[in-house]
């Protein structure tokens, strides 16, 4: 049921961008939007967990094959966050006025601009990316950064 209501993520006028991009937590969001998604268009998933098991998981989930996962900004795993990461995180924040979440949204922002900036898109190629939510977070996860003594996320 929960693929079913991720296959409602998309509205009609989101078949318009070339890339839709969402974080990845057990797989179940990005096979929703992958089977809702036209087959021109790629999935970008960034996973919150370390290891390559996510992508037989959703294999077992879509018959699609218009999506990828990219694997190298979980930032050491799941809650695992880092004074860079909550560097991107504000600075985003005061350059847009979007939160993200130091677990999920943060991770999949920092990794899709990252390739922006590196060039990975052709010019023109319109990109869209779920915000999945999970801000309540971000005071819990101050609390675990203020005993650690690193800086904190602005609320």
């Amino acid at each position: 049921m929960a693929i079913k209501g991720c296959e409602e993520i998309l509205e009609s006028t989101d078949k318009d961008f070339d890339i839709i991009s969402v974080c990845v937590g057990t797989g179940g969001t990005i096979a929703g939007l992958i089977n809702a998604s036209n087959n021109n268009q790629q999935i970008l998933g960034f996973p919150v967990l370390k290891g390559d098991f996510l992508e037989d998981n959703i294999k077992n989930l879509t018959g699609k094959l218009n999506w990828r996962l990219c694997s190298k900004y979980h930032f050491g795993g799941y809650a695992k966050i880092s004074t860079e990461l909550v560097a991107f995180i504000n600075e985003f924040k005061l350059q847009t006025g979007i939160p993200l979440n130091p677990i999920y949204t943060g991770k999949m922002m920092f990794g899709l601009l990252e390739m922006i900036k590196n060039d990975n898109f052709a010019p023109g190629t319109r990109i869209l990316a779920i915000h999945t939510g999970g801000l309540q977070g971000i005071q819990g996860m101050n609390e675990v950064l203020r005993k650690k003594n690193l800086p904190l996320l602005d609320i």
